[in-house]
């Protein structure tokens, strides 16, 4: 009788993966962080960041997590090349000062085994401040084209661009801006 529960126990434990901790690089082909903002208060106009690349690396079972964002500035596209080069200056996002944006967290929030939040610093213009993201549709599987491990999530927070120095056409131009970033990473 103890030789059952010997294997049964080996079993359980081999089953187990060697470790929890899961590391994932960004797929830069379908991860584009997009922004919206009142424009004069007629519209609500969006943007996105075509260039952004990253490290994630979780640990479900001690709901413990980092991420290491970097995204391309000068990768601004607004869908018009006439106004990506007005956000690309001074007023803006100063490419030629500040070629990037960061977001580095390590706090990563877990229910039930998923990421729902992390906690973290957003870099931009020079200024560092901290940022909360909200995690959702948070998915995982292997890729169906490349068949890699693949996760997948819909990322989203709202700042006062204000906070980071950028002030043109403040009121006019809205202060708070909403991102929204699709989020794919395949498994280190």
């Amino acid at each position: 009788m103890k030789t059952p529960l010997l294997v049964s126990l080996l079993a359980a434990v081999m089953a187990l993966p060697a470790h929890a901790v899961e590391r994932f690089s960004l797929d830069t082909r379908h991860t584009f962080p997009i922004f919206e903002i009142s424009h004069l208060g007629f519209s609500m106009q969006r943007g996105r960041f075509n260039k952004t690349d990253g490290k994630v690396m979780l640990d479900a079972r001690s709901g413990t997590g980092s991420i290491d964002i970097t995204i391309d500035t000068a990768s601004i596209d607004m869908g018009l090349e006439e106004w990506d080069k007005h956000m690309r200056g001074e007023d803006f996002f100063n490419v030629e000062k500040y070629p990037t944006m960061t977001f580095k967290a390590d706090q990563v929030r877990f229910s039930n085994g998923v990421p729902v939040a992390a906690e973290g610093t957003l870099t931009l213009l020079g200024v560092t401040r901290p940022v909360k993201l909200d995690i959702s549709n948070y998915r995982c599987g292997p890729h169906l084209l490349n068949r890699k491990w693949t996760c997948g999530a819909e990322v989203t927070t709202t700042l006062k661009r204000s906070e980071f120095g950028m002030m043109k056409y403040l009121p006019a131009v809205g202060n708070e801006v909403r991102i929204a970033i699709p989020v794919e990473a395949f498994r280190d």
